[in-house]
Parts: C-alpha cells; structure tokens; sequence
C-alpha cells in the first residue's frame, strides 16, 4: 500500500509551457509549493491561524526530481507521502502525477514549524501536532520512495 493523500488537483495551464513545448521546471516547484499550502491546511495552519497564532511553516529544504514532461492542459495531481516527523518539523515527500498514473515529479521537502514574532523555529501548537500526527499514520508509506535521501553527483566507473 502506497498510502498517499491526493493533496492537490489541477491542470497545466498555458503561461507554464516552456520554449521547449511542455512545463517548465519551475512551474513544477510551483505545484510542489502549492502542495506544502495544502499541507498548511490539513494541519490547520490557514491564514486565519496565521494570523491569530502568528504562527507558520516555512520550506527549509526542498529536492525536487524531474521524471517526465507535463504538457498543456495535462491533468496533474499532487500526492502525500509523511516521511518523518517531529515537535517543530515535517519531513515531506510529494509527487506530481500526469495523466494515466503518469508519475512526473518528486519533491521531498523539509518543513519546520516558525514563530511569526520571533522569526525563529518552534514547536508546533497542540492541535496542529495532532492533525501531523494523524497524517502520518495515515500516510506513511511501509518503504521510502526511491528518491529520497537522493544526493546529487556524477556517478563515475572510474575516477579521474
């Protein structure tokens, strides 16, 4: 079992295609972006929170791996997958799938918990940890996709 949340579903719109005819990379980022929004939302964190918490999650780290070209007016959703977490950050793994299963993108992210006022990391309020919690053990897959814990580099044979 899989068990990813269908976050997020949309379609490729025309100011996203590329001089290369399909999606450009950073309308991929955007999607993803998009995604850790909807992940705000789910725990809780929504602009009335915000607002009255002064609290919200920022994007500390993010590994995004293309797959396959999206093209115009393509269906896309966005998946959930809850790697690992803590009491102030979200270990997140998304991906971006096409049209007929068609598995485009990946992007494992590393999300931490920000006081507004202080501008620095902390834990997350009572009810936004239970709703992360949940998540997770609803949504932690049994095996990690292959793509994460990924470092870049040039795999050689033979060094120089």
């Amino acid at each position: 079992m899989t068990k990813s949340k269908v976050i997020l579903e949309d379609k490729v719109r025309e100011e996203w295609i590329d001089y290369n005819g399909h999606m450009n990379d950073a309308e991929y980022v955007r999607v993803f972006s998009w995604g850790v929004d909807r992940f705000m939302k789910l725990v809780g964190i929504d602009d009335t929170f915000r607002e009255e918490k002064n609290y919200t999650i920022f994007t500390m780290e993010t590994h995004v791996c293309y797959l396959a070209e999206m093209s115009l007016n393509e269906q896309l959703e966005v998946h959930l997958k809850m790697i690992d977490y803590d009491a102030k950050r979200v270990h997140v793994f998304f991906e971006l799938y096409g049209a007929d299963g068609k598995r485009a993108a990946t992007s494992e992210q590393m999300l931490m918990g920000i006081d507004q006022s202080t501008g620095k990391a902390s834990p997350f309020p009572e009810d936004v940890f239970k709703q992360v919690e949940e998540l997770a053990k609803n949504h932690t897959p049994d095996e990690n996709p292959k793509e994460v814990g990924r470092v870049i580099g040039i795999k050689r044979k033979n060094k120089h």
